[in-house]
């Protein structure tokens, strides 16, 4: 990498540096790795950049495992009805298939790469079940360590990684993206490309709970917006039930994996009774939004702030789940022998950047794949397990058509723009948004959060990765709380106390994008139902 003068034009972004890729991948998780390796194996020069080291990711965290049909007791067809059902009516059932058929094929490139997946007694792969799964697909490693397992797979393939480098802007011109600037130790830096791929992970840092690691500031939901491109439903957050509780716990908080409820474990509230009986025919293994809320409303009725897993009563569990057993043991709790404390916290977004299912989005050269993306697999609601098959399936097609489309394509940004947009302090987003915009919301408090969240605001250069982060967790919940304030329903994952019931009028997508002031607005009519 080189300084030229080339780069020292009239802008408050003093660049330090400059380098050229055919393809630069943003984010270092099971997307961002496919993606890089799918684009490097049909020639592109490909960088990745990641703002953390290489197992700063939520795929290092995946406990549960890999939602893949199996080879006997199921077929496409069925894993199809089960997204379906978990998506609330805003699946897109072609994606859906489109993505499912494609899981074994994913699963088969990730073996080959090495990953070793946990085997039964009989030598084949063993599949457990999770929530609103018809039957035993979940292919695991390492017990309840999958994600690491995946990373670790992918990590080996040894491509550059550019790490500690903060994407701070996709640059484009009237054709489409000409690089990236890119903020690391040297200061800011321009990658010359004709392709970006945002791979960056979800939103849960917008909470002050949640299972996603530190970086998950919604980094690349602000880049496409900023690049020109769309996001939709965004309002679906998804809460996973079960994360182990302590007093006064903020930031990363480890979770107690949904397989352990496939195994038979059962959620109590204190008073010793269960919390889904009666609420859906599944029981403990219902969708995730349906146990989430179930979990908040009992709490709001006892006046409580957790309840309890029961995994007592289940024969090998150290064995089969040994990540969870040693982060009860941090805890000082045996699951052998206690009850396990949880609670709902931020854990995956069902919507973000709008692309097709190859990754593209409306902005030439500019493609999304993982938990960034919104390709409609998980309309309002995610199935469990879902997402390491969207990143890998996903992460494949995306770096394809990047490296495929973008050939021969010669990018040089000459047009660097200042980097101020408006920002809130984090600790204050997080505030807003734990208390008006969790499981349950209402009107009241959503117009609370997005006046006090305006006002709060302040404008100014982005010249340090934490300003860049909370300016992107600062947009993002603008557009989160817009797009909640305008379903006045509840469905999947946003829950409304007021709009109790889905409204079959307001069954599609809400799309968001900055307009030329700056401002975001909606690209889809209002809905207009009868809630």
């Amino acid at each position: 990498m080189t300084t030229s003068a080339a780069v020292a034009r009239a802008t408050s972004v003093a660049v330090a540096w400059e380098d050229h890729a055919d393809v630069v991948v943003v984010g270092g998780g099971v997307a961002g790795l496919t993606a890089a390796r799918a684009a490097s194996r049909r020639g592109a020069r490909v960088l990745t950049v990641s703002k953390g080291g290489p197992t700063d990711t939520a795929t290092q965290y995946a406990q549960g495992g890999i939602a893949v049909v199996a080879p006997v007791g199921d077929s496409v067809d069925a894993h199809v009805a089960d997204t379906l059902a978990a998506g609330g009516g805003l699946c897109d059932r072609e994606a859906v298939r489109s993505i499912v058929s494609a899981g074994p094929d994913a699963v088969t490139a990730l073996r080959d790469l090495g990953a070793v997946f946990d085997t039964g007694g009989d030598g084949d792969v063993a599949r457990t079940r999770e929530g609103g799964h018809s039957t035993r697909r979940i292919i695991h490693a390492g017990g309840d360590a999958t994600g690491a397992e995946v990373q670790r797979a992918l990590g080996a393939a040894g491509l550059p990684v550019l790490f500690g480098a903060a994407a701070a802007r996709v640059l484009t011109d009237a054709y489409g993206v000409t690089g990236l600037l890119v903020l690391d130790s040297r200061g800011f830096g321009i990658v010359h490309t004709p392709a970006v791929l945002l791979a960056t992970g979800g939103l849960g840092q917008l909470y002050a709970c949640s299972t996603n690691p530190p970086g998950a500031t919604a980094d690349g939901i602000a880049l496409a917006l900023a690049a020109g491109a769309g996001v939709a439903d965004l309002e679906f957050v998804q809460f996973h039930p079960t994360v182990l509780f302590a007093e006064g716990g903020t930031g990363r908080r480890p979770l107690v994996s949904e397989a352990v409820r496939g195994e038979g474990a059962r959620l109590l509230d204190s008073r010793g009774r269960s919390i889904t009986e009666g609420v859906h025919p599944l029981g403990d293994l219902a969708p995730r939004d349906v146990v989430s809320r179930a979990v908040a409303e009992r709490l709001s009725e006892l006046d409580e702030n957790h309840v309890y897993l029961d995994a007592r009563h289940l024969a090998g569990f150290a064995a089969r789940f040994p990540t969870i057993t040693a982060m009860c043991a941090e805890a000082g709790l045996d699951p052998v022998r206690d009850l396990l404390p949880v609670a709902p916290a931020a854990h995956y977004s069902c919507g973000g950047v709008v692309t097709d299912v190859h990754g593209r989005t409306r902005v030439p050269g500019l493609y999304a794949a993982g938990e960034v993306a919104r390709t409609g697999l998980h309309g309002a609601n995610r199935l469990a397990s879902n997402s390491l098959l969207e990143g890998l399936v996903l992460g494949e097609r995306a770096g394809t058509a990047a490296a495929l489309e973008r050939a021969g394509i010669r990018a040089e940004s000459t047009d660097i723009p200042s980097v101020g947009p408006a920002v809130c302090d984090r600790a204050r987003v997080q505030r807003l948004m734990t208390r008006h915009a969790l499981v349950v919301r209402d009107a009241d408090g959503l117009d609370t959060a997005a006046t006090e969240l305006v006002e709060a605001s302040t404008t100014g250069a982005c010249l340090d990765a934490e300003r860049l982060e909370d300016a992107a967790l600062t947009v993002t919940a603008r557009a989160l709380l817009l797009a909640a304030q305008r379903r006045t329903e509840s469905r999947g994952c946003h829950t409304r106390s007021d709009h109790r019931d889905p409204d079959p009028a307001q069954a599609r997508s809400l799309e968001l994008r900055l307009d030329d002031d700056g401002e975001l607005s909606f690209t889809t009519p209002e809905l207009t139902g009868v809630n």
